[in-house]
C-alpha cells in the first residue's frame, strides 16, 4: 500500500475511532485524526506480528479492522495520560 494511501486510511480509522470513543481526549480533531495514523501503524503492527496479516490491500476488511482497532488503542492510551492534564476554570 502506498504511503498516501496508507495516510488515508489512518485518517479514517482515527475519525471513526473517534466516533466509537467519543469523550474528552485532549488535542481535538487534529490530534485524534494524527493518533489514527499511529493506530493504523500499531495495527498493521501488531496484525502481520500475531495474525500474519499486514495491513497491504486498501479496500480490504481485514485493513480496515485492523487499522480501527489500532486507532482505538491509540486514542484509549492517549485518553489516559491526558486525562489528568486537562485545565478546568470554576
Amino acid at each position: 500500500m502506498s504511503f498516501l494511501a496508507f495516510l488515508v486510511l489512518g485518517l479514517i480509522a482515527g475519525a471513526i475511532a473517534k466516533l466509537i470513543l467519543p469523550g474528552k481526549q485532549g488535542g481535538g480533531w487534529f490530534v485524534t485524526l494524527l493518533l489514527g495514523v499511529v493506530g493504523a501503524l500499531l495495527g498493521g503492527w501488531l496484525g502481520s506480528l500475531i495474525l500474519n496479516r499486514p495491513l497491504t490491500e486498501f479496500w480490504d476488511l481485514g485493513t480496515w479492522l485492523l487499522a480501527i482497532a489500532g486507532s482505538i488503542v491509540v486514542l484509549l492510551i492517549w485518553g489516559l495520560i491526558t486525562r489528568g492534564n486537562s485545565k478546568s476554570t470554576a
